[in-house]
């Protein structure tokens, strides 16, 4: 099949003399022929190519006569009469090229001397060693097989602008091999705790985006419309009410790794968008879903680095021990500075809570004061893995309160390099408390609160048939990558963060 060659748009704002330069060497390939052709097959990657005959010393290699066949993008290029070289970037690594006008002949060599860094080539030839013995393809074919017409940043410093690494995160990863190895950590990350979820006898579910209540979380969300139902709708800001409705259903054991949305703040711990993995077991408690989390880490750090015992910020993060297990109570008295019976104060919380900067609400309780107290001082010092136990029911709208002390719930959080990473509790299960607690909830709302939860009426009802004791728990994954990679900011471990538009 033919075709006319299509008109050619007008240049971008931001043209330049070199990208105009280059738009006319692609008119060039345009009136010569297939600009970008589309049937070269590469057999072999750079990465493996080392691998398997990096040692190999050339005596030995150019007998074999090793013939191969690469594709990727010119990254380096050094040009001298009858020969150059060239250093071509697959998705593997780099491997070098060896261009001699004998080989490929005359015609294909003045050509190649005028093609530019960025642009992506085919190539089969031989393997052989340099003489500063470096793994080498000596060309027989040479191909263009993409133009590339913005030249690529400083080949030794790459993009010194980190905005523009969010926003050109293609650019990002073609020229910073760190970056790409984040995001390899990072799908090795995923995809081994998507493996040990599933050997441990957890069924993988997908639960809607779109939701006509939103719940599972006090956060605000955010707002659409659905033109063919006429109603409003929500972006999940959490799955776990549908996950716990699959518990009623007699689905035992259940976990998403799942995109949430919340329509809040950003910054280097916070996206608007962001990934969990949430897993509920029937039968568990809070006691067994700590356990698990610890082993679901651990795993998570080995697969993805090779070792639990981590650096982030130049300071050691060991995943090996079991982790910390504190009150919120026992914290503020390690972390805060204050004796048990301080610790036990409400006035003296609520002034420690004012020199902070914070104005508590007039109706906390003595245990929204600790939590909130914890919130301000704690959270900052607990570096290495730490569950803080026994939150308060005030703030914990979907746990289970403790029989032995009915003001706190089954609850932890996680929290290690000054912030949280998981969070998870003995599930309610009670559709009465539930209720009594959704309408609380409801009135906060009505009171202005707009991350307090909406009433659910189905999950009410859901409950009413009868769910059985669970523990359910949400992991923060892209935090989790962060400490894996020693990532300062969120945005350093997702793709293409949320940014304001440009212009």
């Amino acid at each position: 099949m033919t075709s006319a060659t299509p008109a050619l748009p007008a240049a971008p704002s931001d043209e330049n003399q070199l990208i105009a330069e280059r738009r006319e060497k692609l008119a060039a390939l345009r009136s010569a022929g297939i600009a970008f052709p589309n049937d070269f097959k590469p057999q072999h990657h750079a990465a493996d190519l080392h691998h398997r005959h990096g040692q190999v010393p050339n005596e030995e290699l150019e007998p074999q006569a090793v013939q191969v066949a690469v594709a990727g993008r010119m990254m380096l290029k050094r040009v001298m009469g009858k020969a150059c070289f060239a250093t071509l970037q697959d998705g593997t690594g780099r491997i070098q090229l060896y261009i001699t006008q004998d080989a490929v002949g005359a015609e294909l060599l003045a050509a190649f001397k005028h093609w530019d860094l960025g642009d992506i080539l085919g190539c089969e030839g031989l393997l052989f060693r340099t003489r500063t013995g470096e793994l080498s393809i000596k060309a027989t074919r040479l191909r263009m097989l993409t133009k590339s017409l913005r030249p690529l940043p400083d080949k030794f410093h790459g993009m010194a602008d980190q905005e523009q690494k969010y926003r050109q995160r293609y650019v990002d990863l073609i020229t910073d091999e760190q970056a790409r190895a984040r995001f390899v950590a990072r799908s090795k990350a995923v995809s081994s705790i998507r493996g040990f979820m599933v050997e441990h006898g957890f069924l993988e579910v997908e639960t809607p985006m779109l939701h006509p209540i939103p719940g599972g979380a006090n956060a605000k969300p955010f707002v659409t419309h659905h033109n063919a139902l006429d109603q409003q709708m929500f972006l999940r800001i959490a799955p776990e009410l549908y996950l716990k409705r699959l518990l009623v259903g007699g689905f035992e054991r259940v976990f998403e790794i799942n995109r949430s949305y919340r329509n809040e703040g950003i910054s280097v711990r916070h996206n608007p968008e962001f990934t969990m993995m949430e897993f509920y077991a029937a039968y568990w408690n809070h006691h067994d879903l700590m356990d698990f989390t610890e082993q679901v880490l651990r795993h998570a750090a080995r697969q993805a680095t090779g070792s639990a015992t981590l650096t982030y910020a130049g300071k050691p993060v060991d995943l090996d021990p079991p982790f910390a297990r504190l009150t919120v109570r026992d914290a503020l008295v390690r972390h805060a500075g204050l004796s048990a019976a301080e610790a036990g104060d409400a006035e003296l919380l609520h002034a420690r809570l004012k020199s902070l900067g914070e104005e508590p609400p007039a109706h906390w309780t003595l245990a929204e004061m600790q939590f909130g107290l914890f919130e301000a001082v704690d959270v900052a010092q607990l570096w290495q893995p730490t569950f803080i136990i026994d939150y308060p029911v005030e703030v914990s709208p979907l746990a289970r309160a403790s029989d032995s002390d009915p003001s706190v719930t089954e609850r932890f959080e996680l929290f290690m390099t000054g912030r949280e990473m998981a969070n998870g509790f003995s599930e309610l299960n009670d559709a009465e408390d539930q209720a009594a607690r959704f309408q609380s909830q409801a009135a906060n709302k009505e009171a202005g609160d707009e991350e307090a939860m909406y009433y659910d009426a189905d999950f009410i009802r859901a409950l009413e048939y009868g769910m059985p004791p669970a523990g359910g728990c949400g992991i923060g994954i892209d935090r989790l990558v962060m400490l894996l990679t020693d990532s300062p900011s969120i945005r350093d471990v997702i793709l293409f963060p949320a940014l304001r538009h440009e212009g």
